[in-house]
């Protein structure tokens, strides 16, 4: 049986800089679609032996309709959009792509991290808007700034994303702690139960996948039990902090600010917890620590890679 390829949302993953060449060369039967709504799904993929997306959801309902469908590669790390135990029920093998973009998360998450230290953002504004040329003064003192040297941060995951972010903080004279996986009642050595770490911390850097266990991980009593000026930091999944509790957290000044690259719903609503003007000291990103173009092309490499893997196990004439 020959097999026709279909990539349902192309443009989350490719404006237009990346080269697919040798990823199309593979095959000879392909559609590609820009995006693709969930309403598209099964007419787009009912003659499908293999599906390529980054964010389209892959739900039981779905996959149980598609029985020639044998093969799904995932542009991201993440494989919580999948149904994975009727993929394995239904013989679908599915691929995802791992440490592919350690440089471009970790490189975002410590701009976030400085941007929030040194109060880069209140200081532009407060330059633009003409407050500085009233001043008087050569300098201003108006937001205070922190150095990172001897301060404490904490990691929530320690896989490769991590790792990276915490080489960062190493060159800047930071301290290390490292949270115990979810679940556990012991800590292992060189790890600290979530509650004992979170009062120790000057900064929370999340790096974990989004789990039953891991959604909503970081909520009110969390940051309760946090330094009124610690910073939290995520670029892993929106769910894996309640984001609401957060905003308000932020508003009651229970922690001193926010660097969130990721959110609850992607893309947000207009009226997002988290999209409010009156939040303070709160900076979010469109979901792009990832987007580096050399990252999202080393995707395209990985993802060709997988394919040809899968096509010479199955013996299938290219």
């Amino acid at each position: 049986m020959s097999n026709h390829a279909v990539i349902l949302d192309e443009k989350s993953f490719n404006p237009g800089d990346l080269n697919l060449d040798n990823l199309i060369a593979l095959l000879d039967s392909w559609d590609r679609y820009d995006k693709t709504s969930s309403e598209q799904r099964l007419e787009r993929l009912e003659n499908a032996t293999i599906a390529i997306a980054n964010k389209v959801v892959f739900d039981k309902a779905l996959l149980e309709k598609l029985p020639k469908l044998k093969l799904i590669l995932l542009t991201a790390t993440g494989m919580d959009n999948i149904d994975q135990a009727t993929c394995d029920a239904n013989g679908i093998t599915y691929n995802n792509v791992t440490d592919y973009c350690t440089g471009a998360v970790s490189q975002h998450a410590f701009s976030l991290i400085l941007a929030l230290s040194i109060q880069l953002l209140p200081y532009s504004e407060f330059t633009k808007s003409g407050d500085w040329s009233r001043s008087g003064q050569f300098s201003s003192l108006k937001y205070p700034i922190q150095e990172l040297a001897g301060k404490t941060l904490g990691l929530i995951g320690y896989g490769n994303l991590a790792k990276g972010v915490e080489k960062l903080a190493l060159a800047f004279g930071m301290n290390i702690l490292i949270a115990e996986r979810v679940g556990s009642n012991t800590a292992k050595k060189g790890r600290l139960l979530l509650n004992d770490l979170l009062p120790q911390v000057d900064v929370l850097s999340i790096h974990c996948p989004l789990t039953p266990e891991t959604k909503d991980l970081i909520s009110t009593a969390e940051f309760k039990r946090m330094k009124q000026t610690a910073l939290i930091i995520n670029t892993s999944r929106g769910a894996v902090i309640d984001n609401q509790a957060l905003a308000d957290a932020l508003r009651a000044k229970e922690i001193a600010g926010a660097g969130i690259d990721v959110l609850d719903q992607e893309p947000p609503p207009a009226d997002h917890p988290l999209l409010a003007k009156d939040i303070p000291n709160l900076i979010v990103t469109p979901h792009i620590a990832w987007a580096a173009v050399e990252a999202r092309q080393r995707v395209i490499d990985k993802v060709t890679d997988n394919l040809n893997t899968w096509l010479k196990s199955t013996s299938t004439k290219v």
